[in-house]
């Protein structure tokens, strides 16, 4: 897991240039998340990556092009770390409780500031890079919607309409943000549990009990 961004990550970053634009990518990132993309000037992220505007200008082409670069990091952020681990599992409700819980994970670790832009600053972007974003999420959508539908095929859920199931899971997860405290009383951890415990308690259904004759077999 990546380590959490500080306001001397682009100053220590190593002399490679991926690192140092993904480096300048988190520090942005959490000055972004502190003053929102208004508030925050090329000046601002200039000055807390350690560069000159001219400097920063060599990693970036403008300010929008910026907010796109660390919404593309935080997709690929959330891809290695949720999606990727969990779509390979043959079991659709394993699949979406592990799912569940590792987005939680994800959204609540203080450093994951990417994640944050990304829902925060969703309408910012426009034109080809808000369509670009928008494809990288509705891959997520995708995913969950036809996990349900697997879930409610294989008997696992009642019956329920997956785009509805779908949503109302991203409702869920992705609103945490605006109220979950890391020092808080609950721990990422337990919250993981309720939440689960919450969803998909109404969802489940409970395995049939062997009749009568098999019983008797």
């Amino acid at each position: 897991m990546s380590r959490p961004p500080s306001a001397d990550a682009a100053r220590g970053a190593s002399r490679d240039p991926s690192d140092r634009h993904r480096a300048i990518l988190e520090t942005a990132a959490r000055l972004i998340c502190e003053k929102g993309y208004e508030g925050a000037s090329i000046q601002d992220i200039a000055e807390a990556t350690g560069l000159t505007k001219a400097g920063l200008y060599h990693y970036i082409r403008s300010k929008e092009h910026l907010l796109l670069d660390i919404q593309n990091y935080g997709m690929d952020v959330f891809e290695e770390q949720v999606l990727n681990q969990v779509v390979a599992i043959p079991d659709p409700l394993t699949r979406l409780r592990a799912c569940m819980d590792k987005n939680i994970l994800l959204v609540t670790h203080g450093w994951s500031k990417e994640i944050t832009i990304i829902l925060h600053e969703h309408a910012t972007l426009t034109g080809e890079a808000r369509t670009h974003i928008n494809a990288r999420k509705r891959r997520y959508v995708r995913f969950l919607e036809s996990s349900f539908a697997e879930a409610v095929r294989a008997k696992k859920i009642r019956p329920v309409n997956p785009k509805v199931a779908a949503f109302s899971f991203l409702g869920m997860v992705l609103w945490i943000y605006k109220w979950f405290r890391p020092d808080g009383a609950i721990s990422a951890e337990e919250l993981s549990r309720e939440m689960q415990d919450l969803f998909f308690g109404g969802l489940e259904v409970a395995p049939s009990a062997p009749s009568r004759r098999a019983r008797r077999g």
